[in-house]
């Protein structure tokens, strides 16, 4: 009976504490590292999320971009900090597929996060500079084969560019040579000017291109057209049956990070993904915002893991 009593007694204490943790954390700055470089959508949906976010929890919330190999520099930079609270790492589509995409990597993107939030899909463009003699997919595939090896895509290894890009070349039977950017602001540049001339990008980080005209929007990957580009016909229809991709972000904490810090971020960021500044932002750019549960990240997460896996293994990208 005693024993039980005092197992009782501990366990409310680790709760007492545990609630008392949550109630007064944040006590100092949270650094909320994009594995990134500034300026792609992964950068643009972490700042609209983190100033809000530092509002409400009284603290300022530091993006801190650490870019490099499809994001795994930053995310094992993440999985390396103590797990209090005071660090969170901005995940996405790119770190699903660079489980399967490298040969090893630093960190288990499984066991060494806690899974926080879902905040958003959004599809991919493929867009062209306006001197590629192409308007349509149908354009694209017979010009890429009449030149084999000779039309450069702006890609980034190990990112969703890449994968979309590999993807597109073995479904529709082209080859396109990769220029590697660091980075989906840096590839946009990049395709901006010409020096590689095509890019599948997400539509947050392309969309405001092809409305100036700077760009040409060719189709949008996701498997049904957007209501906020209805003109814009998919790869799927458009030539390619069957393709189908998109980018998602959420966001991780390191493992062990008490699950009240885990609860509370949480709910501070569905708030803020479902008020109206974020929502308007994400449907203009032909995104959707999400606003997950913890749980259903996880989940969510374990999916894209295997589904990317197989999507590797059919394509053959590979970075050692």
């Amino acid at each position: 009976m005693k024993v039980f009593l005092l197992c009782g007694y501990a366990i409310c204490l680790a709760l007492m504490a545990q609630a008392s943790c949550a109630q007064q954390y944040p006590v100092k700055p949270i650094r909320f590292i994009v594995p990134f470089t500034a300026g792609g959508g992964a950068d643009l949906v972490a700042r609209l999320v983190a100033v809000p976010l530092g509002e409400r929890l009284g603290q300022q919330v530091v993006v801190d971009n650490r870019g490099g190999a499809g994001g795994s520099i930053g995310t094992d930079m993440a999985a390396k900090t103590a797990p209090d609270g005071y660090t969170m790492v901005l995940t996405s589509t790119n770190l699903a597929a660079a489980v399967s995409l490298y040969g090893k990597l630093p960190f288990d993107l499984i066991k060494d996060f806690t899974p926080v939030i879902l905040l958003a899909k959004t599809p991919g463009i493929v867009a062209v500079h306006p001197s590629l003699p192409a308007k349509s997919i149908k354009e694209f595939i017979t010009l890429a084969k009449s030149a084999p090896g000779k039309i450069n895509y702006a890609g980034g290894i190990g990112t969703t560019m890449h994968l979309d890009a590999e993807l597109f070349k073995t479904m529709a039977n082209v080859d396109l040579v990769q220029i590697p950017y660091n980075g989906t602001g840096p590839a946009v540049i990049g395709t901006l000017s010409g020096e590689a001339p095509v890019i599948f990008a997400p539509t947050i980080a392309i969309l405001p291109h092809a409305k100036t005209g700077r760009l040409r929007a060719l189709a949008i990957t996701s498997i049904q057209r957007s209501a906020a580009v209805p003109d814009l016909a998919t790869v799927a229809e458009s030539g390619v049956p069957g393709f189908d991709t998109s980018q998602w972000y959420g966001i991780l904490m390191p493992a062990g990070t008490p699950d009240a810090i885990v609860t509370r971020i949480n709910g501070e960021a569905v708030r803020i993904v479902q008020g109206p500044d974020f929502t308007s932002r994400m449907v203009r750019d032909a995104s959707i915002p999400i606003g997950s549960t913890p749980q259903e990240l996880g989940a969510y997460l374990k999916n894209e893991i295997e589904k990317w896996a197989k999507v590797i293994k059919y394509s053959g990208a590979r970075v050692e």
